[in-house]
């Protein structure tokens, strides 16, 4: 109960203070944003600072401490371009503050990850630009961020981008309209913000671009070289502004294949990403899949192009078979058949509407069966692949 007191009283106190400050400057100094929303966003950005370090301080040992052993990459993105380690991660739709329950599911996996997924979309909205928030407590745990970019085009404001087409027909070439550099002042405030974290972000642009049925920026709107020019056109222009800190993945569908026509090169891509989702029996379009079958049998097409693969959505749900027989076989694979893969996130999404009409649960922290197939497997993994960790007990 003292811990949820001492919680509460730090969040107030931080939204005070955050009102407090931002009030004088507002009240001393012009701003670019009008003062309500600088208000709130600065506001918020204190309570989630105090929200990581409670979170980090009631852990038995520091998460840092246990990281110790990734600083060395943090440090070095180029090592992070071949891991020695299989790094992990997860995405949580329910972490947008203070990552808490990133800390529960990891609690639960008896690991500590470090990679964090998040996911933001393109657009000029405030919860559209970097986020700078989320990026820097991930950065504070000591771990990195892997983030999900979405161009979606429809939500950027034509009065501050004059420019561009029309709403209802802006996704139509839309991607060619990046590679012209209609949206350059965005990136370029975008990839500032990046550079400005000085470690290192992973970044995952436009994924599933060849899949013709799911977002804008796919086959449907573009073609495959308008696809190429604008990922080449966005590295440019954050290699112009010196992020050099980012790490670039390219993630096709696995299904839709035409991987050749799609890949920008290899100058321009640091991680093939691929999403390995099993839906099981939840649609008339769906069935139970192993782990092979969604990913193996297209390995051998997605290895030609000689890069570390990262499981960028890792998950199954618990419709139509044995959901603890699928990780498991899953996690014993890895590093016997498939080598190249160097990083795998899970998918931890609570309520996901993306795909059906009812939501979808692909939580596993409370599947004891599921967390039980998970660190059985992992434990068998090769020394070589496994963090060396040495954790010292906190004060």
């Amino acid at each position: 109960m003292s811990k949820k007191i001492h919680r509460i009283t730090y969040t107030v106190l931080a939204i005070t203070l955050g009102i407090l400050v931002v009030l004088i400057l507002s009240y001393i100094g012009g701003r670019s944003r009008g003062p309500l929303e600088g208000l709130f966003s600065e506001a918020g950005s204190l309570v989630t600072n105090v929200e990581t370090k409670v979170t980090i301080k009631q852990r038995t040992y520091k998460r840092t401490d246990k990281l110790e052993w990734f600083r060395i990459y943090q440090e070095n993105p180029q090592l992070l371009m071949k891991p020695k380690e299989i790094l992990l991660g997860a995405f949580d739709n329910e972490s947008t503050e203070s990552f808490e329950t990133i800390c529960d599911f990891e609690d639960s996996l008896e690991t500590t990850l470090p990679l964090i997924h998040i996911y933001t979309a393109w657009g000029t909205r405030p919860d559209e630009g970097f986020p700078a928030t989320q990026v820097k407590a991930i950065v504070a745990m000591g771990s990195l961020p892997v983030i999900t970019w979405e161009p979606w085009l429809t939500d950027f404001d034509p009065q501050d981008y004059p420019k561009i087409r029309k709403a209802d027909v802006r996704d139509v070439h839309g991607l060619a309209d990046i590679a012209y550099g209609l949206y350059d002042p965005y990136i370029k405030a975008w990839a500032k913000e990046a550079s400005d974290i000085g470690k290192p972000i992973f970044l995952r642009v436009g994924h599933e671009m060849n899949d013709p049925y799911r977002y804008p920026w796919g086959p449907q709107n573009n073609t495959p070289k308008e696809f190429k020019d604008a990922w080449r056109h966005i590295r440019n222009v954050f290699n112009g502004v010196g992020a050099k800190n980012v790490i670039w993945i390219w993630s096709p569908h696995p299904a839709y294949g035409f991987f050749d026509a799609y890949y920008p090169g290899d100058q321009y891509v640091d991680f093939v990403g691929v999403s390995v989702l099993n839906y099981g029996t939840v649609a008339s379009w769906s069935q139970w899949w192993h782990f092979d079958d969604i990913f193996g049998k297209y390995y051998k097409d997605l290895v030609k192009f000689n890069k570390p693969i990262m499981l960028t959505e890792f998950g199954c749900l618990n419709v139509g078979g044995s959901r603890s027989k699928w990780f498991g076989e899953a996690i014993a694979s890895i590093p016997v058949k498939y080598p190249k893969i160097k990083a795998v996130l899970f998918f931890h999404y609570s309520n996901d509407k993306t795909t059906t009409q009812q939501p979808l649960n692909w939580y596993i922290k409370n599947d004891s069966s599921v967390i039980h197939a998970l660190i059985r497997e992992l434990g068998k993994w090769p020394d070589s692949l496994k963090p060396k960790v040495k954790v010292q007990k906190s004060n």
